[in-house]
């Protein structure tokens, strides 16, 4: 099996959308986003996989020398091996892949944030990093395209956090500001205890309020000229925001239940969005 083909593996084995996209792309920048997935896929897994933070640590760590081998020429993963020709004919910038690996270490530590300004710290590393990578993958001509993939990739992830509340709630985890928390009468034992109350959501609604201004914002500032290019995460913008719709409409009951697009509706709004370019 080629490194090649072991990321192709990895993208089919985990059945995300976010693949469904690259088809758009010619086939060198299909392989390459291709195997950025399999990278994120990789380190994410130490996260949700090893329970032990210890060895989890150990094998981020691991990660963090392979991304050294692989700006040295030397790699040995085969997620590496097949990001090597990317790194070399995209310019993908080693510290975005630290700060992914440093977003993982987060989620070791994770002791709750702080206030907005700690998660989005957090949001950057494990999403606006990717959306800086896929870009340059995509291709640009405007360096304003930067701050959209930037802000593109807070929207993804707050719909991401909204979505997955009382999933991560069942692993101990808490993606809520907890100045928020305090601010609505949220108590951090009520979320972890899946209880939804109405200040639960009350606070909820303004973080959807707030992952809606994230797409409002990451959309306002894509130049014209690079929109074609960016088709494909145009398409996961588009995806997402339909599934955040979805989760208000059915009344952010999102302690209780996981909301998700069929992959019929995803497969036509990406359709929509790669013939019309439009959100």
């Amino acid at each position: 099996m080629t490194p090649d083909q072991y990321c192709e593996d990895v993208c089919r084995r985990a059945g995300s959308s976010f693949t469904l996209s690259f088809r758009l792309l010619p086939a060198p920048r299909r392989r390459a986003m291709t195997a950025l997935y399999a990278f994120c896929r990789a380190v994410d897994d130490v996260v949700d996989d090893i329970r032990d933070p210890v060895p989890a640590y150990t094998v981020l760590a691991w990660w963090r020398d392979e991304i050294g081998r692989l700006y040295a020429g030397a790699p040995r993963h085969p997620v590496t091996q097949a990001l090597q020709p990317a790194v070399r004919d995209y310019g993908l910038p080693r510290e975005h892949f630290e700060a992914v690996i440093d977003g993982m270490a987060m989620d070791l530590q994770h002791a709750g944030f702080a206030d907005f300004e700690s998660l989005k710290l957090y949001c950057h590393r494990v999403a606006g990093v990717v959306g800086l990578l896929s870009a340059r993958i995509f291709g640009y001509t405007d360096a304003a395209t930067e701050t959209y993939a930037d802000r593109l990739g807070l929207a993804l992830q707050l719909t991401n956090i909204i979505r997955d509340v009382g999933e991560d709630a069942m692993r101990g985890r808490i993606y809520l500001p907890a100045d928020e928390m305090r601010a609505h009468g949220v108590l951090h034992d009520d979320v972890l205890a899946r209880r939804e109350t109405p200040e639960f959501l009350a606070l909820m609604a303004l973080q959807m309020a707030r992952a809606r201004a994230a797409y409002g914002d990451a959309l306002a500032a894509l130049p014209a000229c690079d929109r074609r290019a960016q088709r494909p995460g145009l398409m996961m913008a588009a995806a997402y925001r339909a599934l955040l719709e979805e989760i208000g409409a059915g009344g952010c009951h999102v302690l209780r239940e996981k909301t998700s697009l069929p992959p019929l509706r995803k497969a036509l709004i990406g359709l929509r969005v790669a013939i019309t370019g439009r959100v």
